[in-house]
């Protein structure tokens, strides 16, 4: 069997490991010309680390990441909420990693390459259009850059994990349209300095109208006694119900969010400094797409982003595009028909990622952000009297259980 994967993101490079490691033959097909360690950070949780580690990578990740132990809420005002011990310190026999989204890429693409060759990754080919019989699919691929046809290759199934813009879910469903937009806007940096808290922690402050997600996310740096941090500022403007999709991911102004974090300096972290001493800022929308009734047609099938795009609430969407990819091995795997197997990876997939689609736009996972704002009076002296810490436990509780961490669940699965 042979398995065209469109796109080399976290989704992508990770089912071309996961198939190799099956015996299924693999190769990655992306737009860009050069893999190079780009963005902000990402956390994986202990299910997503699950499966990494079967693959093998888990020294990688152990010697470039941060292992989170906590996560912990605070108003905006710098207020602690709630704190919860998270991986290895919550009991899983995985950790939780933060690390730089790029270098995971890295080392992803780089086992990819060992493992598979030197040509398995191939870059600079854009999915054009795709054509299927019962025999087989064929992709046609144009330059990135060009846009002129460069080649077409031919497997029996092809994945797209070609992200939230999926030519290959356009194909499939031509007349979606654009993803949906929440109303937030995202502005994402890293900076480097002194380590906050104990440097293993992520912290999220504010309210359902603005936030800021802040973690650790450089074992390198930690190594130094100074943290990579990384950092989101995340603003809802209600009127805003649109976002010119061309300037997806483009480089934004500190002047468009800073000021609304000018008084957010805490006893434990000034956010406003964070903020200046960063070289880079990005701007992005919060945006996803409605759940559809399908991924799999035929011989080609949807993965990742470009099978369930979803706010990046509750560090769930690499997290789940790696789950995606041992779902989709498994089924290819026990099933004599490649036809049957996306369909059966479809069945696995596709109600779960749908239901953290819908429960991420009402922000489930930071709930208790929302529940604090609303019950609780400037001047109250114990937040527990207006949001009990057993309700606290029980949307924690009630969302690990939905995105398919309950430490019960994913401990379970011992490799």
């Amino acid at each position: 069997m042979r398995v065209l994967v469109a796109g080399g993101g976290i989704g992508g490079l990770t089912t071309a490991l996961s198939l190799h490691e099956a015996g299924i033959d693999a190769v990655v097909y992306e737009s860009v010309r050069e893999l190079k360690e780009l963005g902000v950070g990402i956390n994986l949780l202990p299910h997503a680390v699950r499966e990494l580690s079967a693959l093998g990578l888990r020294p990688a990740l152990a010697a470039a990441a941060i292992e989170t132990q906590a996560l912990a809420y605070y108003t905006k005002r710098g207020r602690p909420i709630w704190r919860e011990p998270r991986g290895l310190a919550a009991g899983y026999q995985w950790p939780q990693y933060s690390i730089h989204r790029g270098r995971l890429s890295t080392i992803l693409a780089h086992a990819v390459r060992e493992r598979l060759g030197a040509n398995a990754v191939r870059t600079g080919h854009r999915i054009a259009h795709f054509e299927q019989d019962d025999d087989g699919v064929t992709a046609h691929f144009v330059d990135s850059g060009t846009g002129k046809t460069i080649g077409s290759d031919r497997g029996d199934v092809l994945v797209g994990a070609d992200g939230i813009h999926s030519t290959i879910r356009r194909a499939l469903y031509p007349d979606e349209g654009p993803p949906r937009f929440s109303g937030v806007t995202m502005w994402r940096g890293v900076t480097e300095q002194e380590p906050f808290l104990d440097g293993r922690t992520m912290a999220i402050a504010g309210n359902w109208d603005i936030r800021a997600v802040i973690y650790p996310i450089s074992r390198e740096a930690a190594a130094r006694e100074q943290s990579l941090i990384n950092w989101v500022a995340e603003i809802r403007d209600e009127e805003k119900t649109n976002w010119r999709w061309e300037d997806w991911d483009r480089q934004g102004s500190k002047s468009d969010f800073a000021p609304a974090f000018r008084d957010w300096r805490f006893d434990w972290l000034d956010v406003p400094r964070l903020f200046r001493e960063s070289d880079t800022v990005f701007e992005f929308p919060m945006a996803d797409r409605d759940p559809v009734e399908r991924w799999s047609f035929g011989r080609v099938t949807l993965l990742g982003d470009a099978a369930h795009p979803m706010y990046p609430s509750g560090s769930n969407g690499a997290a789940q595009a790696v789950l995606d990819a041992a779902a989709l091995t498994r089924a290819l795997q026990t099933e004599p028909r490649e036809d049957d197997a996306l369909c059966v990876y479809q069945a696995e997939r596709l109600g779960p990622t749908a239901e953290i689609v819908r429960m991420n736009r009402e922000f489930a996972a930071e709930r208790v952000l929302r529940l604090v704002d609303e019950r609780c009076p400037p001047n109250c002296e114990n937040i527990h009297d207006y949001v009990p810490l057993e309700e606290m436990e029980e949307i924690a509780r009630q969302y690990s259980q939905i995105a398919g961490f309950d430490r019960s669940v994913v401990n379970d699965r011992l490799a």
